[in-house]
């Protein structure tokens, strides 16, 4: 494989998760890898039916994965009403690199990951969640 630098990597927590409600739209057919993964941040679940990661040191659980396209982030863009013009405080989410581990706690690079400020958690009265997963439909991905 000679494009392997094109690819894009994303770490997700919430609706772009395999089996949960934006995967399938967004991800389905598009993911080369997706392996379990750890960040370093706060998840907290909104009460609009998604999640948010702000900056912080707790363990925060979902998958990373790998897209041959390098436009997918166009439409992930999209989806977390990021514009990278736009100033942080106007987006939804903010797109930015950040480090990525193993469950076992080993280096996997920098990746793409959307956080969200603590002053739009905190409007939209988010809760935090200390165990660092989130599932908003409680379906699970065959052999994970």
């Amino acid at each position: 494989m000679t494009k392997i630098s094109e690819e894009v990597r994303v770490f997700v927590y919430g609706t772009l998760k395999p089996g949960e409600a934006n995967y399938q739209k967004y991800c389905a057919g598009k993911v080369v890898n997706a392996q379990r993964a750890v960040i370093l941040g706060k998840l907290f679940a909104l009460p609009l039916g998604y999640p948010a990661v702000t900056p912080g040191q707790n363990q925060v659980h979902g998958y990373l994965l790998s897209f041959a396209e390098p436009k997918i982030l166009q439409a992930l863009d999209h989806l977390e009403d990021y514009q990278p013009n736009r100033p942080v405080t106007e987006n939804l989410y903010n797109r930015q690199q950040i480090e990525v581990y193993t469950p076992q706690g080993d280096v996997l690079g920098l990746v793409w990951v959307y956080l969200m400020t603590l002053e739009l958690v905190n409007q939209f009265n988010g809760t935090l969640l200390t165990d660092g997963w989130w599932s908003g439909c409680g379906l699970t991905l065959a052999g994970n």
